[in-house]
């Protein structure tokens, strides 16, 4: 007996490593139209919220994944600290630093962390948190960093405008640094390493 379309989607989007957008669906689904693949997966998602699953579908980095359901929260909020912690300190630092100011400088970062990080900005690219985003207008074209759908996903965004913004975080603070650094506790980040003190991670300074 052929699975009806709900089955297949369903299947596809629980194999999957990454959120599934509506046209991968479609490219995989062919040649059924992106209409009955939307009513299916709102089909889908209505039958998790009416039997009280632990999970629904959810629309995170611009594709549908299945996520725990919020009120889950802190139980399973213990496991994703868990996985953040699989970061070492300098390394959710400097990330921090990339979200919410990128496009950012390699030399930006170093001022507000007060160590060099060109080892740290390598490993999060291997680890797809953070890419070249492009090069600033400046002399020598230095290169600038943002986060990816990686970064996204990991933190369990929809998109970036799901960061609480640093006026949110820091209304009554008048330093961006300062900002940042509330803007690290928002998402269990560690504080930063205070200005010149070395906290043993840094790498060989780049050219």
């Amino acid at each position: 007996m052929t699975p009806s379309l709900k089955c297949i989607i369903e299947g596809m989007l629980f194999v999957a490593e990454a959120p599934l957008s509506l046209e991968q669906l479609a490219q995989a689904l062919e040649p059924t139209s992106r209409e009955d693949i939307q009513t299916a997966i709102d089909q889908l998602r209505a039958e998790y919220q009416a039997m009280g699953r632990a999970f629904d579908l959810a629309q995170v980095a611009g594709g549908h994944i299945f996520r725990t359901r919020p009120e889950l929260a802190p139980w399973l909020g213990r496991l994703r600290r868990t996985q953040a912690s699989r970061l070492s300190r300098a390394a959710l630092e400097t990330l921090a630093i990339v979200a919410y100011k990128q496009p950012v400088m390699k030399v930006e970062i170093e001022r507000i962390r007060g160590v060099e990080v060109g080892g740290v900005l390598r490993m999060l690219m291997e680890r797809n948190l953070v890419r070249v985003a492009g090069r600033r207008d400046l002399p020598g074209r230095p290169l600038v960093y943002a986060t990816t759908k990686r970064f996204l996903e990991f933190f369990d965004l929809k998109d970036l405008s799901e960061l609480p913004t640093l006026e949110e975080i820091d209304k009554l603070s008048a330093e961006p640094d300062q900002a940042v650094e509330a803007a690290q506790r928002s998402l269990e980040f560690p504080n930063p390493t205070p200005t010149g003190e070395h906290d043993g991670s840094a790498e060989p300074r780049e050219d």
